[in-house]
């Protein structure tokens, strides 16, 4: 029996907004964008994994929220699964695997080319953005 690799992937929002990675490495998936993350490693959870890799891959230390529902194949063995995280302290910086970050409205996730397996969460991570910054808005 094969066990499957988990790879996490991080919706850090901060100010109603999404984080999103764009890869440096490797080639085949350069220039394309990501929820960062990466592998989880024996004896972690993957929360633990999750706010490791937001460490070493961007600079920064954040609380993991809630697991998106889902997992995507990234290929054989190895499967994505989305975490919501919010930043406790530091500004993003693409240490690690990034050449670029940006953050996005909802609304403008499409003005990045997404990694095809980060789109469903991507979509459901802004549809939670979207929900909360109404929630407690007065009604006009």
């Amino acid at each position: 029996m094969t066990t499957l690799r988990v790879v996490v992937g991080g919706a850090v929002c901060d100010r109603g907004r999404l984080l999103a990675a764009r890869r440096s490495a490797p080639p085949a998936l350069a220039g394309r964008w990501e929820l960062p993350g990466g592998k989880v490693e024996d004896g972690e959870t993957p929360e633990q994994a999750l706010a490791r890799e937001l460490r070493e891959e961007l600079g920064v230390e954040a609380v993991v929220q809630e697991r998106i529902p889902g997992e995507w194949v990234l290929r054989p063995g190895f499967v994505l699964r989305v975490w919501t995280a919010r930043l406790l302290s530091g500004e993003p910086r693409p240490l690690q695997d990034h050449d670029e970050l940006r953050w996005l409205l909802p609304g403008e996730e499409g003005q990045v080319d997404w990694l095809d397996q980060d789109r469903p969460a991507v979509d459901e991570a802004m549809r939670r953005l979207v929900a909360t910054a109404t929630v407690g808005r007065p009604r006009s």
